[in-house]
Formats: structure tokens, C-alpha cells, sequence
């Protein structure tokens, strides 16, 4: 693979994690900074890919150009917030991720100062103590009748995949997408399916080392209580032409 190829992609990495060249030099134990590798000067050393497995499970393979999979799962990576952001007295915010901001959210989400210019409050209930909550506004209708689009859902962290449960709803914040599903685990791969409630879309398997927060859906805003009964109606509705169709087209076949 031609050094330029090499050096093109390790600055993606870098560019994936928002760090400066002097940042990620630090946290690689590269003196200065990692702009002779990512201007094709130096190829790039061992030590450096040995750190970015370890810490960011880049498949050397693929650094190389030797592979099309992009990331190795060692272990069970933890997967708690990078920034979490606390009110005048120490407690926990709740931070808000609008669907407008979810778009920069992967991209940002060890950057303090990106998390302190988004909304955040407090909520003094007892089913908001001892863990770390977020907020995300619901994009689309791949989860209803459940969760509709421009809801807000309050997801509560979750440190491993030992606590995550089949067939419940997660948000589940990739490197470049946050997505509302349930989750399908299969203990004997390294892949999961992300599962919409609505029919009209398929499954999306994802290889856990993509993975990179889960947040357990604890509860929800709703600021229009009809649109939710409604949205149930059309929702059976639309299940009871499905079967319809599917009872003609067998009466056809006999």
C-alpha cells in the first residue's frame, strides 16, 4: 500500500476522534505532533499501531490497506459517557441531543466544550438518581407506534455489553450515526441487530466494536398525547392490510 494511502487513513482516524495532531500525538506517545505521518514523511510505527488497536480498536489490516474491516473487537470495550456535565452543586446533568445536533454528536463525543454549548437540566425524582441520564429527540418513524419523531427519550448509560438485554430499546451511538432500536444479541458472534418497531424497516446488523455508547431508553417526553392514539390506529391498520394482502394473494395461488 503506498504510504500516501497509509497516511490518508490514519488521519481519518484522528480527524473521526476530533483530536488535534498534538492531542492525538499524546495520547499515541508520539513526541510532537502527527503531522510527518500524516503528510507521508514517515510511515507509521509499530508502538502507534499496536496503540491504536488497543485504544481504538483500528484493525492494523486495514490501516494497511489489507483489509475492508475497519475495526477488531478486544475484549468488550466500555462503553460509558466520555463527557458527562454537572450542575452548580456537582449533580449529573441531563444533556440534551437535539436531532439537529445529533448529526456532529459521534464526532464530538469526547469534546467537553462541544457537550457544554448543548441544553441541559435536572430532574429531582428518585428514577433519576445514581446513573447518568441523556436526552435524544427522536428522528423518523422507525419506531413507531412506541416513539414518534420529534420526541424526546431520556436514555440512561450503560457501561458493557454484559448489561445490555435482548429485545429491549436502546440508543446506540456508532462512529458517525445515533440510532432508536431494540437490540438482538447473539453471544456467538460478534454482531448484533438493531431492530425497528415499525415493519416497514429491516434489521441492522452491527459489529459491536462500532459501538462506541448505549443508552438503556428509560422514558420519554410527549407533547401531544393524540398523535399517539392516532398514530396507534394507523399503526394496526396498516398490520391488518398487510395480512389482507397476504390472505388474497394465497385465495389467488389456490
Amino acid at each position: 500500500m503506498p504510504i500516501e494511502e497509509e497516511s490518508k487513513r490514519f488521519k481519518q482516524i484522528r480527524e473521526e476522534l476530533s483530536l488535534t495532531q498534538a492531542a492525538f500525538a499524546e495520547q499515541l506517545g508520539i513526541n510532537a505532533t502527527t503531522a510527518d505521518i500524516e503528510r507521508g514523511r514517515t510511515r507509521i510505527p509499530g508502538q502507534v499501531v499496536k496503540e491504536l488497536l488497543k485504544q481504538h480498536h483500528i484493525n492494523p489490516l486495514w490501516l494497511f490497506g489489507e483489509s475492508g474491516q475497519k475495526y477488531l473487537r478486544i475484549g468488550e470495550p466500555v462503553m460509558s459517557p466520555k463527557v458527562v456535565t454537572v450542575d452548580n452543586v456537582g449533580q449529573d446533568n441531563i444533556v440534551l441531543v437535539s436531532a439537529k445536533a445529533a448529526a456532529g454528536y459521534p464526532h464530538n463525543i469526547g469534546d467537553a466544550n462541544w457537550f457544554e454549548n448543548l441544553p441541559a437540566f435536572g430532574i429531582p425524582l428518585p428514577e433519576f438518581r445514581n446513573a447518568t441520564f441523556r436526552g435524544f429527540q427522536v428522528d423518523g418513524d422507525s419506531m413507531t407506534p412506541v416513539l414518534q419523531s420529534d420526541e424526546w427519550i431520556v436514555g440512561k448509560a450503560v457501561e458493557g455489553w454484559e448489561h445490555v438485554k435482548s429485545n429491549r430499546m436502546y440508543v446506540v451511538v456508532t462512529a458517525d450515526s445515533i440510532l432508536v432500536k431494540k437490540i438482538q444479541k447473539d453471544d456467538k458472534t460478534t454482531f448484533v441487530n438493531l431492530v425497528s418497531l415499525n415493519p416497514e424497516y429491516g434489521p441492522i446488523p452491527v459489529d459491536r466494536s462500532e459501538v462506541r455508547e448505549i443508552w438503556q431508553v428509560h422514558s420519554k417526553l410527549t407533547f401531544d398525547m393524540e398523535t399517539d392514539s392516532t398514530s396507534v390506529s394507523l399503526q394496526n391498520l396498516h398490520q391488518e392490510m398487510k395480512e389482507l394482502k397476504e390472505e388474497v394473494r394465497k385465495l389467488v395461488k389456490e
